[in-house]
């Protein structure tokens, strides 16, 4: 326990005392998530929709397998990501492994399919006269499309936290297609990992609660749309 609390003390010196190297992780691990998530929203947002609205033989199926991708494993994601950008890799010549937009592109392969089933789920639940009305009003299809967003828009936001949230936390993809770089692809979870690994357990500790206010942010947040669902 006494490690523990060390390590929120050493938390709240790093943050008073602004340190770089930790702001710059910080930094870094906010905007190489965000862009992964809105990549991921803008494939896997229709994607979800289309699936909802949209009857066609095998699309339970499909459906299946997008649910079980909310379940893979980050460690998988980052070997298939390191088999695309490796040397090897069909996408070898493009010099991306080890930079922040291999990470991107493997966090994106990572929330693309927890957006579009979570969105799924929330677009296939509305009221069926919601479609009904749009038809009948002679809305067309990128209007009835732009209408099911709006409806649904509190299981959409929710989609989108989430996955934030497990691109934020994730490790596997960052340490194998990012290499733990100082500087350059080190996060916080790679920087929590880092520091205990060397034996500096208050600083990893540190970093971690960092990373895990951060986590607990975004899910306040999840909770708070949660709510406004249920409410509605």
């Amino acid at each position: 326990m006494e490690m523990i609390w060390e390590g929120f003390a050493e938390a709240c010196r790093i943050v008073f005392s602004g340190d770089a190297l930790v702001l710059r992780a910080c930094w870094r691990t906010l905007w190489i998530s965000s862009l992964a998530v809105a990549a991921a929203t803008v494939l896997g947002l229709p994607l979800g929709s289309w699936l909802a609205r949209t009857e066609f033989r095998g699309r339970s199926i499909i459906v299946l397998v997008v649910r079980a991708g909310m379940a893979m494993p980050t460690v998988f994601v980052g070997g298939v990501a390191y088999a695309l950008f490796s040397r090897r890799g069909p996408f070898g010549p493009l010099d991306l492994l080890y930079t922040p937009w291999a990470i991107i592109i493997g966090e994106l392969l990572l929330a693309v399919p927890i957006v579009a089933a979570i969105s799924q789920g929330a677009i296939k639940a509305l009221d069926p006269r919601v479609s009904e009305t749009a038809m009948t009003l002679g809305a067309g299809r990128f209007r009835r499309w732009t209408t099911y967003i709006s409806e649904a828009r509190i299981g959409i936001c929710l989609a989108v936290l989430t996955a934030f949230a497990r691109c934020l936390t994730e490790l596997g993809i960052a340490m194998m297609v990012g290499g733990n770089i100082k500087g350059r692809t080190r996060t916080l979870a790679t920087a929590t990992a880092l520091e205990t690994s060397k034996g500096e357990f208050s600083r990893g500790i540190a970093m971690g609660v960092i990373l895990l206010l951060i986590a607990l942010s975004v899910t306040v947040l999840i909770a708070w749309f949660g709510r406004e669902n249920k409410d509605a």
